[in-house]
């Protein structure tokens, strides 16, 4: 098939291939591989997954201290970097202190294009100083072409005063790598439309950030197995899905992980209170 034949002409030697498609099956099933745009595709060599392991080490012996991880950028990876920082405390229980996203021009930017915002060099550090920020916490500066001046700004200042640096980026040789102590780097070639890396650039940022904080998480001890025991049981559908993981954590029926979780903070916490009970 030429698809595959594609995908392995374009990876490199110890190359990994990603595919992030939600229909992605239903397309094989109609040997409809036509409609699989670039922007679906993602390709990380080995180098750049190791580059992640890294970085995830290193904010880890941070985070346990009571360091924070903030993500920094404009546009498009400011918003991505902000998605995925909010989704931290209902998925796994943590304050919306622990993982921070910041976006050039503000809150009012994840809405509305604020395209000026991010040439403004010291606005950056600006921001971060709002957090009192601190050398025990880190720094993810996210920048597709990596010369940002808003993330550059930032990066420079937080290795001025002993801050951990990383910086995500889809391009060699950036200005922004003076500054960063670990580089993450998506070599993606040329959107589809130019310029526009919101595409590849944006999907590849998107898949490597919930790499770092669910990695974050799950050394933190925010899950059990691979379940979500922290989660914030805020919705219907939510206290549905805990009382499933008291029943298969546990082994009881649905009638009593309903009481069970109704006495409980958390499915973590009626996991210990019921087997506090049966000891």
């Amino acid at each position: 098939m030429k698809f595959i034949k594609d995908i392995s002409d374009s990876l490199d030697q110890d190359g990994v291939f990603i595919a992030q498609l939600m229909c992605l099956k239903s397309m094989l099933n109609q040997n409809d591989l036509g409609n699989i745009c670039h922007e679906h595709l993602e390709f990380y060599t080995f180098k750049s997954l190791k580059s992640i392991n890294i970085f995830i080490e290193q904010v880890y012996k941070k985070m346990k201290k009571g360091g924070r991880l903030f993500y920094i950028g404009s546009g498009t990876p400011g918003r991505l970097g902000i998605v995925d920082a909010s989704e931290c405390p209902p998925t796994f229980g943590v304050s919306n202190n622990v993982i921070i996203g910041i976006i050039a021009g503000g809150d009012n930017a994840i809405r509305n294009s604020i395209e000026g915002a991010e040439d403004n060099i010291e606005q950056g550090w600006q921001d971060l100083k709002n957090y009192n920020i601190s050398s025990l916490d880190s720094v993810l500066g996210v920048t597709s072409s990596g010369r940002t001046p808003y993330v550059v700004g930032a990066l420079e200042k937080c290795k001025k005063n002993n801050i951990y640096t990383g910086l995500l980026t889809s391009n060699n040789d950036t200005i922004a790598e003076k500054y960063a102590v670990s580089i993450i780097r998506t070599l993606l070639g040329p959107e589809v439309v130019t310029g526009s890396t919101r595409m590849k650039s944006g999907t590849a940022q998107k898949l490597i950030l919930n790499m770092i904080s669910t990695s974050l998480m799950i050394k933190m001890g925010r899950v059990k197995g691979n379940k979500m025991v922290d989660m914030q049981l805020s919705n219907s559908k939510l206290i549905k899905r805990g009382e499933r993981f008291l029943q298969d954590e546990l082994g009881i029926d649905s009638d009593d992980a309903s009481k069970l979780l109704e006495r409980s903070n958390s499915v973590r916490d009626a996991i210990k209170s019921y087997k506090k009970k049966e000891s």
